[in-house]
């Protein structure tokens, strides 16, 4: 006999479920900056000020943390601003590793503020568990994972690295923005913290920016909210709301998200133009057994090297169905210029090593017909042929 709730039905009814004062089915948007006091330190509920708490803020914080089964979540301005929280948790002297494609933001922020104030950071293949082990010193606090990385969809097996950083005392981030809770939990793999830029496929509609954050533990939830509440980087009611009503939809949007990936990357892995596909759902990439055993699903990023013999220009203008633009997650197919766009903070030398290219295509399918996505980059490869 079941016992547990579906991840699908989670999604639509776990956190607050509607409002229990009027009956209504969605949770209220609590559009206030502040709360009535029934007298000097007598609050008539829960709430004092807005960038302490919210009730529609605190739904969501208390939904993502349903999801991720954790402690305690927190609802940032922007994915940026939760890793931000999260590194203010350590100190000058502290080392961070840092898996070697991480998003180009997460390394600027490292690299050109974090740095100002003593705290450093080591690039690291963390696909490879014998070079995290050689990297940890008795300085290192902190392993920040992506898995899939950000754009080679690396992928890294997140309960070995959990079970070495505990040994040593260090604490594991995972970064699961690529993955989202319906099909990896990095929490229930021995990770501490699990953090999202909400912006993807949480929100999934391209109109909005958030950042979320969960804890393992109690004791790690209060130090980050402490900070939340200090720094003030809180995601606002309106936007809280539209995140919910995102996250309500996330089951089946993955699925088509995921259903469209496959497809194309079929396509793509079979095209003369293409000299090597990423995508964690091909039975031949790297990583690919480690996903299965840690994941529900391969996720649908996918990203691509164009041969020399094709003007990578020449494809961007030539695709009329997906978009060329920031971001990913959305209903909406987008594609982007890693070296370029979102990693352009990462010094060149850095990205040949790791092999982000100046050929190299990162490409979020939409829930467009995948045919249509298979004809569109079909077509912008023929035209872009020299």
């Amino acid at each position: 006999m079941k016992t547990e709730t579906d991840m699908r039905t989670l999604l639509i009814h776990g956190g607050i479920d509607g409002d229990d004062q009027t009956g209504a089915v969605n949770v209220p948007i609590y559009q206030t900056s502040t709360y009535q006091q029934v007298s000097l330190g007598v609050l008539k509920g829960d709430y004092e000020y807005s960038r302490t708490s919210n009730p529609t803020r605190h739904a969501l914080e208390i939904l993502i943390a349903d999801l991720e089964k954790g402690a305690d979540g927190f609802a940032f301005a922007s994915g940026l601003a939760a890793i931000t929280a999260i590194l203010t948790l350590f100190k000058s002297g502290d080392k961070i590793i840092i898996s070697n494609n991480v998003y180009g933001g997460t390394y600027r922020l490292l690299n050109r503020v974090f740095s100002q104030f003593g705290l450093s950071h080591q690039v690291v293949d963390t696909s490879d568990l014998n070079e995290v082990k050689r990297a940890m010193t008795d300085d290192t606090k902190a392993i920040l994972i992506e898995s899939p990385t950000n754009p080679l969809m690396t992928i890294t097996d997140i309960e070995a690295v959990s079970t070495m950083a505990k040994k040593q005392g260090v604490l594991t981030i995972v970064d699961n923005t690529f993955m989202t809770p319906y099909l990896q939990r990095p929490l229930e793999l021995g990770a501490d913290i699990v953090v999202h830029s909400a912006t993807k496929y949480l929100g999934g509609h391209s109109d909005l920016v958030a950042g979320l954050a969960v804890t393992r533990s109690k004791e790690l939830g209060e130090k980050i909210g402490f900070i939340q509440n200090a720094t003030g980087g809180i995601l606002q009611p309106f936007d809280a709301f539209l995140l919910m009503r995102g996250i309500k939809t996330l089951s089946v949007r993955m699925d088509r998200h995921m259903e469209n990936a496959q497809y194309i990357a079929e396509f793509l892995k079979q095209h003369p133009a293409v000299d090597k596909v990423y995508y964690p759902g091909l039975i031949d990439s790297d990583g690919y057994y480690i996903n299965k055993k840690q994941a529900d699903g391969p996720g649908a990023m996918i990203s691509f090297e164009l041969n020399e013999g094709y003007r990578l220009e020449k494809f961007f203008t030539s695709l009329n169905v997906a978009k060329l633009a920031e971001s990913l997650g959305g209903v909406e197919s987008l594609v982007c210029h890693p070296a370029s766009m979102t990693h352009a903070a990462i010094p060149e030398d850095i990205r040949e090593k790791v092999g982000i290219t100046n050929h190299l295509i990162r490409y979020s399918p939409g829930l467009e017909a995948k045919e249509d996505l298979v004809m569109d980059l079909d077509n912008a490869l023929k035209e872009s042929r020299f």
